[in-house]
């Protein structure tokens, strides 16, 4: 357990991926603290649950990742309960789908916000105390979406495709110290957000919700099947581990062969 007794902040973590990661890294002996919305006595027995299960220190922010004081805010937080930040997952994310000409202007804003510069902001706050320490891990969870594209999605596309150049600016500024910035770009991954996707796909085709399930994954992801929030997990316990110090600026896609291809 390397990380044992360490902190990390994770954003969008009360359901999905980021939830996913939080267990992951809570297993290894990290305190964690939990951002996200949601019912305010479920994320209390979340928070209950985890600091069970794994013996660790679990607090929440509800810190509105398009606000850059609130991130600020969390990030303050995590320094006065556990004494500092060593790891920051940004995870958080927002979708929405239409041909670049009807893109609504705020749908567009409120994706580059979240998704791109939430990041920025989190970084930006941790940065000090990360060099304070001298060790930190940022790591940013983008999408194959950061380096290939798919139509209708223009602002979740420049705003993963900006995570990934952003990535490897952190690491370039850090990369004489033993702070390390990666970006995780997953495909599929069955989360509420893609759910809300395949349903919207049933619709449109006026098919059934697993005809459109099959179609998504027959379309971009030659494994047919979704990755795992606990595989994403996984990955970001190695980058933040012994052997994962020699990544730094890269963009690691756990895709089922979608770029393969």
């Amino acid at each position: 357990m390397s990380l044992k007794g360490k902190t990390a902040i994770v954003t969008g973590s009360t359901s999905g991926i980021g939830l996913g990661i939080a267990h992951a890294l809570a297993g290894q002996g990290t305190n964690i603290l939990l951002n996200g919305f949601g019912d305010a006595g479920e994320i209390q027995k979340l928070k209950e649950s985890l600091a069970k299960q794994y013996g660790v220190k679990v607090e929440y922010s509800a810190a509105d990742m398009s606000k850059p004081a609130e991130i600020r805010d969390m990030a303050t937080l995590a320094e006065k309960t556990f004494g500092g930040v060593d790891v920051l997952v940004n995870n958080a994310g927002i979708q929405f789908t239409a041909p670049v000409e009807e893109f609504p202007d705020d749908k567009w804003d409120a994706i580059i916000a979240i998704n791109l510069s939430a990041a920025f902001h989190g970084i930006k706050a941790v940065i000090p105390g990360m060099k304070k320490k001298g060790w930190g891990r940022i790591i940013n969870i983008a999408s194959v979406h950061g380096l290939v594209a798919s139509a209708n999605k223009a602002a979740y596309v420049a705003a993963k495709h900006g995570i990934v150049g952003l990535t490897k600016v952190v690491a370039l500024e850090n990369a004489t110290l033993d702070i390390t910035c990666n970006a995780i770009c997953p495909g599929w991954v069955h989360t509420p957000l893609v759910q809300k996707q395949i349903e919207d796909k049933a619709k449109v085709g006026n098919i059934s919700v697993d005809e459109a399930q099959k179609r998504l994954l027959g379309e971009k992801q030659p494994s047919q099947r979704f990755v795992k929030p606990e595989q994403l997990g996984e990955l970001v316990v190695f980058l933040c581990g012994p052997a994962g110090s020699g990544f730094t600026g890269a963009a690691l896609n756990v895709d089922g062969g979608w770029m393969a291809q």
